[in-house]
């Protein structure tokens, strides 16, 4: 079934005189379409055994709209960041220094904290070859882990959940705490869970609205295909709201997070992390820092929220004795262009910087060479890592896949973890 919405062009009736209209159908499917993309297999996870201590987690923090990598890890002793930004640039004794060379955004306190400790590693001029500047097309490509010139319907997350159960008993499970599932947690046979606030989901579950819906249907089988997968679907949304919401409050995190969206779903995180369900990937979007105009106020408004929820996230994390088994790593469709525009932004460039932080890494701090910012591409930066690398490790190192098969073809092997 496609993952996108069904609908119905009759209002033919249906068992036991249930007439089910256009109307009603959007309604019923409201719950088990727009809140939750449910994977077929996800009955399975009730009755999965909690997973032991040491389970290997990695969580994914999309930067979309394109975050500007240079104003995020600063050259700061280079004249020519200086003179393409001249109003934009990050002056060294404003910044939250690493090195004599290297600073972060001011705004990034906690990730310079990360560093010091030895839990944060940075990767420079990431990318992938004959770079897309559109958002739609470059976040496709990062979600699907495709060759610029390639269209996949499928995520190499969900691939991945394809990769680790093929009709088995005990399926490893992916979740995006968002409303509408991302392309790179679909599959071909198996989808990631989207929600985005497990007791809202589980209130709406249990509204008698929905339980007469299904009470009404008596596991009739329908053969309007639409009808009966909606039906299947619904009872699905039903049981595993309330499985989740559960697991969600089974070991509750105490400690107190940022009152934002994010703040809200890294600590949704760390509860499920806390209750051991087979949950191998969580996926959770920060945006947009698509900054044309007024870059400044817009990156350090997203930073600050960001700084603060993954520090209190990793806090969490080093309190609980899980700061070695989780790996949370960054990443935006794009970079920006080195040059500011006229309306003190940036326009959409090519490669970037990513942020990696766990207490299991094996290689830590800035990783590799600063852009060469007299080495351009028409006023654009130079890959020199291709994401589908960092892809291949973290599948490789950190769960144990193949990524060979999960991404259709051989990429390197990085040495960070």
């Amino acid at each position: 079934m496609s993952s996108k919405k069904v609908s119905l062009s009759s209002n033919r009736g249906v068992g036991n005189g249930l007439v089910i209209k256009r109307k009603k159908f959007i309604q019923i499917g409201s719950l088990a379409t727009a809140s939750l993309m449910l994977p077929k297999f996800l009955k399975a996870l009730e009755s999965n055994a909690l997973v032991p201590s040491g389970n290997k987690v990695v969580v994914v923090l999309q930067l979309s709209g394109g975050n500007d990598g240079l104003n995020t890890v600063i050259p700061v002793r280079n004249d020519i960041y200086y003179k393409l930004r001249p109003s934009l640039s990050i002056r060294k004794g404003q910044t939250a220094e690493l090195t004599d060379e290297v600073s972060l955004h001011p705004s990034l306190t906690a990730f310079k904290a990360l560093y010091d400790e030895g839990n944060l590693a940075i990767l420079n001029n990431v990318g992938y070859p004959n770079p897309d500047r559109s958002h739609f097309r470059s976040m496709d490509i990062w979600h699907s882990a495709s060759k610029s010139n390639e269209y996949w319907n499928t995520g190499w997350v969900g691939r991945y959940l394809d990769a680790q159960c093929n009709g088995c008993a005990r399926p490893t499970q992916a979740l995006e705490v968002d409303d509408v599932l991302s392309l790179a947690l679909k599959g071909e046979r198996n989808n990631a869970i989207a929600v985005q606030n497990p007791q809202r989901l589980y209130g709406i579950a249990n509204e008698k609205y929905f339980k007469d819906i299904l009470k009404n249907h008596n596991g009739e089988h329908y053969d309007e295909q639409p009808v009966e997968y909606l039906y299947k679907t619904l009872a699905q949304t039903l049981s595993s709201a309330d499985y989740i919401f559960k697991q969600s409050r089974l070991h509750p995190t105490g400690a107190t997070y940022p009152n934002t969206e994010l703040g809200a779903g890294l600590k949704t995180i760390a509860s499920l992390i806390f209750s051991e369900i087979n949950t191998k990937v969580y996926y959770i979007s920060l945006g947009s820092f698509d900054t044309h105009v007024g870059q400044d106020n817009q990156q350090s408004k997203l930073f600050a929220q960001m700084n603060d929820a993954v520090k209190a996230f990793t806090d969490d994390l080093k309190k609980n004795g899980r700061m070695d088994d989780v790996l949370l790593f960054t990443f935006s469709e794009f970079g920006r262009r080195v040059a500011q525009n006229a309306s003190n932004g940036t326009d959409h460039g090519t490669a970037n910087n990513m942020f990696l932080i766990s207490g299991g890494l094996k290689k830590k701090g800035v990783l590799n060479a600063m852009p060469d910012l007299a080495d351009l591409n028409e006023g654009d930066l130079k890959f020199k890592i291709d994401f589908k690398d960092v892809y291949a490790t973290i599948l490789n190192k950190w769960l144990n896949a193949d990524a060979n098969k999960i991404l259709g073809a051989s990429y390197g092997m990085l040495d960070f973890i």
